[in-house]
């Protein structure tokens, strides 16, 4: 498909291009030309930008979708129209499936699912055999059927010893393994946050300790067997002190956080909206300040959705017996928006970073290159609301809410979606 592409100030630190404003014409998949001012032609569509940031597409680190086994709550199908609406051309999805994502064939039957789309989907196989954390699963088969990382997903690798024969074999094969920071016989059945509102609340609270103390455990494993471990969904100050310590040391660590840490607080659990139910839980407005230094500095290299559809019957319940998680991948610019992160940052740590951390080939807006980049605007306002949700599941408590900050266009695969 061709475009030309109007007045884009390109937000791309890999391209010469970087901060300036510029055509950009898309020849049958391809960035053919960029230049100050470019003329249409009769086979391409033209696309307004001015005002609009071009980066690379961005892509997601940490999203789950239902397929295989839990279609009801999303299928790839749904999972990519959202993912696209909201910007990513790209996801790794988690392997708590059913079956779970821990042999080859279902790392074959995700990527044979996927094919021909705009978005490209890698699968993240599983650590252990059915996420028990008992049993290594078979990483170097999935490796080599397109695995790009290993996680248990949402649970935690709770056994040390375990966990350090795992980051031994991963190391072994090239291969990353992401994990959940949660220490579960300190954070134990606790939902929210350990604070005063948690006590205003009437609710056992989880405290930052037991994310700070696995994450501790980790850094220490890491540093042993001089392996690579990503660190997922942070969530507190002392998770952001302790990791920038350990990058200082050498250690090969890295960590993402999902966008609603960074401006939804704890406060927002005072009517008991299950929709704020996460895990993490929301923390305080000082861990928030703390999260975004963090981004800032480098400590912090990625920034997730932490997509986790489901039905209404797992959220339309009493807060205690509601399931963990929000849908997020139509939501995460207007939370960075929101967060005052720059179009720059935003490319950074949504589009180059998580690719790089996975070893996928980066794009770049450059001449000669193969198009898959994302057109967003940070200030144009849109109402997210259930006619627009391409989501199967509406477990958000942003629909219904004017939001700032809209994808106009995705293009990949010779294939692009225009919206607004």
């Amino acid at each position: 498909m061709n475009l030309l592409l109007k007045g884009v100030t390109i937000a791309d630190s890999n391209s010469q291009f970087n901060h300036q404003v510029r055509d950009v014409r898309v020849t049958q998949g391809k960035i053919v030309t960029i230049a100050e001012h470019l003329t249409g032609q009769k086979d391409e569509q033209i696309i307004e930008g001015k005002g609009a940031f071009l980066s690379p597409g961005f892509f997601d680190l940490n999203c789950s979708i239902g397929d295989p086994g839990f279609e009801t709550k999303e299928d790839i199908l749904t999972a990519t129209s959202a993912a696209q609406a909201g910007g990513f051309t790209g996801l790794a999805v988690l392997p708590h499936t059913k079956p779970v994502v821990h042999t080859k064939g279902e790392v074959q039957y995700i990527i044979n699912q996927a094919k021909d789309n705009l978005v490209d989907v890698h699968p993240i196989g599983a650590i252990s055999h059915d996420l028990e954390g008992k049993e290594l699963a078979e990483m170097f088969d999935m490796k080599k059927a397109g695995a790009v990382a290993f996680s248990d997903g949402t649970k935690p690798v709770t056994d040390d010893g375990f966990m350090s024969r795992a980051l031994q074999y991963a190391n072994g094969i090239g291969a990353l393994l992401i994990v959940h920071p949660e220490n579960k016989s300190i954070a134990g059945k606790s939902q929210v946050n350990e604070s005063k509102t948690s006590v205003l609340l009437g609710m056992k609270g989880i405290p930052a300790l037991a994310e700070e103390m696995q994450i501790s455990r980790d850094i220490f494993l890491a540093t042993y067997h001089a392996a690579p471990v990503h660190i997922s969904n942070i969530s507190t100050a002392g998770s952001v002190a302790l990791i920038k310590r350990a990058k200082k040391d050498g250690v090969k660590i890295t960590c993402d956080v999902a966008a609603h840490h960074l401006v939804f607080t704890e406060e927002l659990l005072n009517d008991f909206d299950s929709n704020y139910k996460v895990k993490p839980p929301l923390r305080g407005k000082a861990d928030i300040k703390a999260l975004l230094a963090g981004l800032k500095d480098g400590t912090i290299d990625v920034i997730a959705s932490q997509h986790r559809p489901h039905e209404p019957e797992f959220k339309n319940v009493e807060f205690e017996i509601a399931s963990y998680g929000i849908i997020a991948l139509q939501t995460v610019l207007p939370l960075l928006v929101k967060a005052g992160l720059d179009a720059s940052q935003i490319a950074e740590k949504l589009a180059v970073n998580p690719r790089k951390l996975l070893q996928l080939e980066v794009p770049v807006i450059a001449e000669g290159q193969k198009a898959n980049f994302t057109l967003f605007n940070l200030t144009t306002k849109w109402v997210y609301q259930a006619d627009n949700n391409y989501s199967k599941s509406r477990n958000t408590p942003l629909l219904g809410q004017t939001l700032t900050g809209q994808v106009q266009l995705v293009y990949n695969n010779n294939k692009f979606q225009v919206y607004g």
